[in-house]
């Protein structure tokens, strides 16, 4: 009887294993085909992509939307400006979020409750677009930098889940130690918390990095100077002037209409592939953080 009992939940086993195998394969083919459709469409004929018959390998390779993209000066120009921002917005962002939200994770932060609940009420509640606008005007600075650094500074979603992980994950009895050793709050913080926190680090630097590259709307509203704007404003601008010439010109229509068709997929790829080549380097420290950091506590 137990004999049977074995080989039952060992075919049960067997049966929820290749269940969960079939899964996992379906969600791997669902998410990884479109990014190999975008680039088979990218580097195929656009006129097999219209016609439907590139389905997952390129045909009839060519290379003149990428010609057309990377021979437009405001590409560079645009990948230089988003690798700063991201840069400095990015350590702004890590700074300003860790320094708020160590302090909250401490027990013995007087009114720390009340204090979160104003900090949570703002990912429910802003100021609105134009006061936001007028705020960034009275600063000084619109048409600069800061505008699309400064503002987003802190993010209330990622200030909690670091909180959380604090508290989870950094017992207090050490940081008692360190005060009864002399280790003022200032060492504590950079001696023995960030240390201890490289996890929820990655995964706010993954966070805001990837806010930063893919942003575009607070450019639309702050920039005006086409030499500050971002990437991905700059793609943007690409693919509406090459859609546009391929409506308005009377010359070459249908080769205008295929080569803005094939210079959409060629955007999505320069705009996704530094992401995508970043994610490996912090994957380990990304899926451990975002676990323990969301949810525990």
């Amino acid at each position: 009887m137990k004999e049977l009992t074995r080989k039952k939940m060992k075919s049960d086993e067997k049966l929820f294993d290749a269940i969960v195998g079939a899964l996992a394969v379906l969600i791997v083919v669902v998410v990884l085909y479109p990014l190999l459709f975008i680039v088979s469409a990218s580097f195929s004929d656009p006129a097999l992509v219209l016609n439907g018959e590139v389905i997952l390998l390129p045909k009839q390779i060519t290379l003149e939307a990428y010609r057309n993209v990377f021979h437009n000066n405001q590409i560079w120009n645009g990948y230089g400006n988003t690798i700063v921002y991201t840069l400095i917005g990015t350590a702004i962002n890590l700074i300003m979020t860790t320094l708020a939200a160590y302090p909250l994770s401490r027990p013995d932060l007087p009114g720390r409750g009340s204090i979160m609940f104003f900090v949570t009420l703002t990912m429910f509640f802003s100021g609105g677009l134009i006061p936001s606008y007028l705020l960034v005007k009275n600063l000084g600075m619109v048409n600069t930098m800061w505008s699309l650094v400064i503002p987003g500074a802190i993010a209330t979603y990622n200030l909690i889940v670091m909180r959380t992980y604090f508290q989870s994950n950094i017992p207090w009895e050490i940081q008692e130690a360190a005060h009864i050793d002399g280790c003022s709050n200032w060492k504590l913080l950079t001696h023995v918390i960030l240390p201890l926190s490289k996890p929820i680090l990655a995964v706010m630097v993954l966070f805001y990095a990837v806010g930063h590259w893919n942003s575009y709307f607070n450019a639309l509203i702050y920039i005006r100077n086409k030499d500050l704007y971002p990437l991905q404003l700059v793609l943007r601008e690409v693919l509406m002037v090459s859609q546009a010439d391929a409506v308005d010109s009377n010359v070459g229509l249908e080769s205008k209409v295929l080569l803005a068709e094939s210079i959409k997929y060629v955007v999505i790829i320069i705009s996704s592939l530094p992401v995508l080549l970043m994610y490996p380097f912090v994957q380990k420290h990304f899926v451990k953080g975002v676990m323990i950091g969301s949810l525990k506590g």
